[in-house]
């Protein structure tokens, strides 16, 4: 039945769960996955949606792009934030736990959310060890498309099945901002591989650079299209979770761009 209670914590990291995974757009009751969390906690779509839509609110790059939530948000929403804000990866993990506590509560797998991702793990084909690597990995992926629409930031590519969620600060180098949204670029699979072997970078300030590689006057016109073409511009941006100055400047630095 649907209740009226105040919502626990618990409630409202499952939610945040499914924030950092939907499109600013699908924050809406008739979202699927929004429905299942609703049936999970006992309330109603209607409830959750506007759960979302006040933590929307909250997000800075959401209100400094003019939109607006409910304004009916709670002390909780906003300790969320702050937290969040502070330490990515360690409420992204909580919110996760959360999720998947609710999940295994209606007989589903703990990573029912993105098992079309990982669909191997179903099969009992892996040890715990990797499946978590995975899981998370896959949850990165959502993020990142969700805030990004589906959309590489440099080649304007919507394919999703040709995007990957790339790592600005490689997953090896940085162990508390492997999950964290501002650490991710959108982008295809080619400019993924350019990006993170140093062939082209994404400056503080949000341009391209390429290197003198692929600038280069011999190079195919392939390549002088699809990614010499990039250099000097600016990304599209994200409609939340935009790439973190010190993320790039450590990429841009590490290839010798800066």
């Amino acid at each position: 039945m649907p209740r009226s209670t105040d919502w626990t914590r618990q409630e409202t990291l499952a939610a945040f769960h499914i924030y950092l995974q939907l499109p600013f757009g699908q924050l809406h009751r008739s979202q699927p996955k929004i429905i299942q969390l609703s049936q999970w906690l006992g309330r109603t779509a209607n409830a959750v949606a506007l759960k979302l839509v006040n933590l929307a609110s909250l997000d800075p790059q959401i209100v400094a792009s003019g939109r607006r939530g409910m304004g009916n948000t709670s002390k909780l929403d906003g300790l969320i934030w702050q937290e969040f804000l502070r330490a990515s990866d360690s409420v992204i993990t909580e919110a996760s736990t959360c999720y998947a506590a609710y999940a295994e509560q209606n007989g589903l797998p703990a990573f029912v959310d993105v098992i079309d991702e990982v669909p191997e793990i179903a099969e009992g084909k892996t040890t715990t060890a990797i499946v978590q690597v995975r899981v998370n990995q896959a949850r990165f992926r959502r993020a990142i498309l969700a805030s990004y629409n589906a959309t590489c930031c440099m080649s304007g590519l919507r394919v999703p099945k040709l995007l990957v969620a790339s790592h600005i600060v490689p997953w090896s180098m940085d162990a508390k901002n492997r999950l964290n949204p501002s650490n991710g670029l959108c982008l295809s699979a080619l400019h993924d591989r350019a990006y993170d072997i140093g062939l082209m970078t994404v400056l503080p300030d949000l341009t391209i650079r390429v290197s003198k590689d692929l600038k280069d006057a011999t190079a195919d016109a392939f390549t002088r299209d699809t990614l010499a073409a990039c250099d000097g511009r600016v990304i599209t941006l994200p409609e939340r979770f935009r790439p973190a100055p010190k993320f790039l400047a450590a990429h841009a630095e590490r290839f010798g761009y800066l």
